[in-house]
């Protein structure tokens, strides 16, 4: 359900002397109020079962497909805001207490290892993150905030075999705070491919996953760091799930460690932080080609095992200085790195349905290092903020080894040639307080900005198969490049806040599966494309140019009655120059013209609240060549709470209420598939 989100987080709170245990973490910077930050806060995330569910309360945040983690296979899970140009790797970094949650091979995230009952806040920074964010923030950051106090369970079944547990809680051990989150969620799942169309081939996208971490914090008085908090984080996941056809599945799952340290400045003086964290994951997933009439599939590919490592450095520096030039300076300085390694294990080619006749091994390393220099200056009505990064990537020990199953006889031994590079990203703002020229709760900002993404291993070293089509890997791709400027204006005062932004955003170096082929036939390296399946590869195809206009409101009618809306509007175009003129003119893949949210809250009488939350999307294309075409979409969830005493809330909600057939995929035989049917679900949730 839709709740009350800001346009942007307020001031740092005063620190206070007396010494509190929460998670090591720097305040939020004051340089924040200058950028475009949605945050969402409980009362999205309590009505909110998944966390990339929550998200899609904003306009033009979604997942690379129009589904949610429900449904959706890991490799499409990447997350990207604005509506540019969806990536199934994700154009947007996400991060927890400031350690990214991206998958180390694929970029993806695995939303089931975050219940968002163990999350306090979460902000949404739209627009490129240079700055302290770096690599991956080509879009924005998603940024959470763990619990530090209190508890939540909640339990709630569904239909189709639906049952889900989530909770967190917090507890202090003498001087130690220790917290301790988990998730459990199954489901027997839903046929995506519906009516006519549908054959025996058609399965149910069942779900079980589970994810459990625990974090302890801890004073560093002892160690003279009078102020500094320690956090040590352990968290580990795991979910399986179908893939809607015969022979197809997939498994993801994943541990990570985390240690920070970090005093946050008093008001006249320095903060610190120090982290360093690392992620294992691995990840299995089947494929199979399906035949002509749905009855049966063909198991395409068998990606066993797909192990990967993670681990990164980073450190700043924060210091604020109570008076200069008639106002409050604050700045940082920082540096961070970040090392993935991993390799794809599989078994492939098929043509007879008698087994798999090769074996395929590929991966390499990629590293990408920097630092920065951020700030910010607040006087009178005006606040400036800026910052300038410098970052260094390098993919290292790239190799494609494929071979024949029966023999073991190399087919294809390539070992790619170590590439490297530097990226300057920058960004700077301005926020002013028109109080005295238009009234009072009236403020207007305006920001020019670049960030980057480096290409993940998947995008790199390893092609993959849904259906009948076939994306090839490419090792040559450079890490995209965004250039943007945006203005606002905004309104908060008496219950009433409305914002409206205007953007120009432009992707050079695009990331893009690019189609060069079309089925039945035989390809160098891909092999055998099916009839009514596609080639196609990653490619830099030109740049992606965007404008929009991103709108949000909401009111407080009534002391029981509150009232949200938002609209995104995004004019993306592809310019495919010479490396895929094909493109030129055409709208990015999964990237929707048009979308709205709009939801209510009435507090019906002291014990009951009812929701409904509304969300529009325009036509949106499912390839590169806009030749497949996902319709339009509306759909309207609704929810009812009763609050039987306090701490006790026992809960009911019906998903797309109307079971809208909402298309999320579309072959190129016109097959359609669907995001989930109309459901029922209803729980408890007991807090403290």
């Amino acid at each position: 359900m839709t709740g009350m989100f800001q346009d942007a987080p307020p001031a740092p709170p005063a620190q206070l002397s007396e010494i509190t245990v929460t998670a090591a973490r720097l305040p939020p910077a004051a340089a924040d109020a200058a950028f475009s930050v949605v945050r969402l806060d409980q009362r999205v995330l309590e009505r909110s079962v998944r966390l990339d569910e929550a998200l899609r309360t904003v306009p033009a945040v979604s997942l690379f497909r129009r589904t949610s983690s429900l449904a959706a296979n890991p490799t499409t899970q990447g997350i990207s805001l604005r509506a540019i140009a969806p990536s199934g790797a994700g154009r947007t970094l996400v991060t927890l207490d400031g350690v990214p949650l991206n998958d180390p091979f694929g970029g993806w995230v695995i939303w089931s290892q975050v219940a968002p009952e163990s999350l306090d806040r979460v902000d949404v920074v739209r627009g490129a993150g240079a700055g302290p964010y770096g690599a991956g923030a080509l879009t924005g950051v998603i940024g959470l905030t763990e619990r530090d106090s209190g508890g939540v369970l909640d339990l709630s079944v569904a239909e189709r075999g639906g049952a889900r547990a989530a909770g967190s809680g917090s507890t202090m051990l003498g001087p130690v705070g220790v917290t301790l989150s988990g998730l459990y969620e199954a489901s027997d799942g839903y046929t995506p491919v519906r009516g006519p169309a549908a054959g025996a081939a058609d399965t149910p996208l069942d779900l079980d996953s589970r994810s459990a971490a625990l974090r302890v914090d801890a004073p560093l008085d002892g160690l003279n760091l009078e102020g500094a908090n320690l956090s040590l984080r352990a968290a580990t996941w795991e979910e399986d799930r179908g893939s809607g056809l015969l022979n197809a599945r997939s498994n993801a799952s994943g541990h990570s460690l985390s240690a920070t340290a970090a005093k946050a400045p008093p008001v006249d003086g320095y903060g610190w932080r120090l982290q360093a964290w690392r992620i294992e994951s691995n990840f299995a997933n089947s494929s199979a080609s399906v035949a002509a009439d749905r009855s049966t599939t063909t198991p395409a590919n068998s990606q066993y095992k797909t192990p990967a490592t993670g681990w990164g450095l980073n450190a700043a520096l924060r210091r604020g200085v109570a008076e200069i030039a008639g106002g409050r300076l604050e700045w940082e300085v920082g540096a961070d790195a970040r090392f993935n390694e991993g390799e794809t294990n599989e078994f492939f080619s098929n043509p007879t349905g008698a087994g798999f006749a090769r074996g395929r091994r590929a991966g390499g390393e990629t590293s990408v290092a920097g630092a920065y220099v951020d700030g910010s200056w607040t006087g009178g009505a005006w606040l400036v903020a800026g910052g300038v990064r410098y970052d260094h990537w390098k993919n290292e020990a790239g190799f494609r080894y494929e071979y024949t199953l029966a023999t073991g006889a190399p087919i294809l031994d390539e070992t790619d040639e170590d590439r490297s590079g530097e990226v300057f990203s920058a960004r700077l703002a301005a926020r002013r307080d028109l109080s005295r020229l238009l009234g009072a709760g009236y403020a207007w900002r305006a920001a020019a900005y670049s960030g980057f993404r480096p290409a993940t291993l998947n995008e790199l070293h390893r092609p993959f198969r849904v259906g009948n089509d076939i994306t090839e890997a490419n090792s040559a791709l450079e890490p995209e490049t965004l250039r943007g400027i945006e203005t606002g204006l905004a309104y908060d005062r008496d219950g009433i806040a409305w914002g409206a932004t205007v953007f120009w955003n432009e992707i050079e170096d695009a990331i893009v599966n690019v189609t060069i082929g079309e089925g039945p036939g035989t390809f160098p390296r891909a092999g055998f494309v099916p009839a009514g399946g596609v080639l196609r590869q990653r490619q830099n195809a030109g740049t992606i140019e965007a404008w929009g206009v991103e709108l949000n409101g909401s009111i407080q009618a009534t002391e029981a009655l509150s009232l949200n809306a938002a609209l995104s509007w995004t004019d993306a175009e592809v310019d495919g120059g010479t490396a895929a003129p094909q493109l030129t003119g055409l709208r990015p893949a999964q990237a929707p013209e048009w979308s709205a949210t709009a939801g209510l809250d009435w507090r019906a009488t002291q014990r009951l609240t009812l929701g409904l939350a509304a969300r529009y999307e325009s036509a949106r294309f499912d390839d590169d060549l806009n030749s497949r075409t996902l319709d339009p979409a509306v759909t309207l969830d609704a929810r009812a709470e009763w609050a039987a005493r306090e701490g006790v809330m026992v809960w009911a909600a019906l998903d797309n209420a109307f079971d809208e057939e909402v298309e999320v995929s579309m072959t190129g035989t016109d097959v359609a598939g669907y995001a989930p049917p109309r459901t029922v679900r209803a729980g408890v949730r007991f807090s403290y």
